[in-house]
């Protein structure tokens, strides 16, 4: 009898690279479902439906695990290149922010499995920004580098951990997060600014990543509300107001934006979009009314629209081929 000569296939035969950034998607999509979540109890919506989004928010999260994991254990070559990259790099600290948030996700069905992945994805997100940010320290860095992507590591890391630990029962540790974050916004901020305003012009495949811009106030603003209770103060007010004030300014900047074709790299903008969304959310849930209520229903529309259209795309660009990228080290003539 014959021996099959077939192959048992295996992951790493697939050769597929998925960057550090498509974990954005995660973070887009929790925010979204938080947002189902609170105005359910808001506005009686159906439960469901932010409960169905969290459910494909973990289901995604896995499987963007699964292949980045391969991607260190068989494509290490690519993987160090992602890591070495002075821009590409700070898209590895979403890998532990992103646990983090599944944490979130997970807690109100297994708080056993939620402070594990809190615990792992804290530690992860801490060590990253730490890395990150003393390299960035000893390190001479050209004017082109400097992006909105540099609050990834330590910004994104101290308030989604704030959010999360607070979230869990342990207000001292977001607090601590939360101061993490907060001073490492006000330092990039100055000099991202700087490039923003005085600097060339980002290039077209790097202009997406201005969504990430927004993020810092509302996610911030989240983040300040967690660790606080009552009616929101003033900082609050504040924050949320300077996440207006970028979210128009992006509004503005559409056409200049949308001169880079729709890639995944649009994802940047889910994550500060549903924080704005969700910011207002709380501000109607600690009872704040007038004004705040019609902005919470307009935002949570928006985010909707934006993040559901992003998503729709995403899918026709896997549909046609074109999300994933080619590995840098594969052999294009198989």
């Amino acid at each position: 009898m014959r021996k099959s000569r077939l192959k048992p296939i295996l992951l790493k035969d697939y050769r597929i690279t998925i960057p550090a950034s498509f974990f954005s998607m995660i973070l887009g999509l929790a925010g979204l479902g938080s947002c189902w979540r609170v105005a359910a109890k808001l506005w009686h919506l159906p439960a469901w439906i932010g409960e169905t989004i969290m459910l494909l928010t973990v289901a995604i999260w896995l499987v963007l695990l699964l292949l980045y994991v391969s991607k260190w254990l068989w494509m290490r070559e690519d993987a160090l290149a992602e890591f070495q990259h002075p821009v590409l790099c700070c898209f590895i600290g979403l890998v532990p922010v992103s646990t983090v948030l599944v944490a979130l996700v997970i807690a109100p069905y297994s708080r056993a499995i939620a402070v594990a992945l809190f615990v792992v994805g804290a530690i992860g997100q801490l060590s990253f920004g730490v890395y990150r940010s003393g390299q960035l320290w000893m390190e001479e860095r050209k004017p082109e580098t400097i992006t909105p992507i540099l609050y990834l590591p330590t910004v994104a890391g101290g308030f989604v951990s704030a959010i999360v630990a607070s979230t869990l029962g342990y207000r001292e540790w977001g607090v601590l997060f939360f101061g993490a974050g907060l001073f490492s916004w006000l330092a990039l901020e100055s000099i991202i600014m700087h490039r923003l305003y005085l600097l060339e012009a980002l290039p077209k495949p790097l202009r997406p990543t201005l969504g990430i811009q927004l993020a810092p106030p509302v996610v911030g603003c989240v983040a300040y509300l967690s660790i606080t209770s009552g009616q929101p103060d003033a900082f609050a007010q504040i924050l949320f107001g300077y996440g207006l004030l970028q979210a128009l300014i992006l509004l503005r900047l559409l056409p200049w934006l949308f001169q880079q074709p729709f890639a995944a790299s649009y994802w940047a903008f889910t994550l500060g979009v549903a924080a704005l969304s969700l910011a207002s959310l709380r501000f109607v849930e600690r009872g704040m009314t007038g004004v705040m209520e019609e902005l919470a229903v307009l935002l949570f529309i928006s985010a909707n629209i934006v993040i559901g259209s992003i998503a729709l795309g995403t899918l026709q660009l896997l549909r046609r081929g074109k999300l994933l990228p080619l590995p840098a080290t594969s052999d294009r003539s198989k």
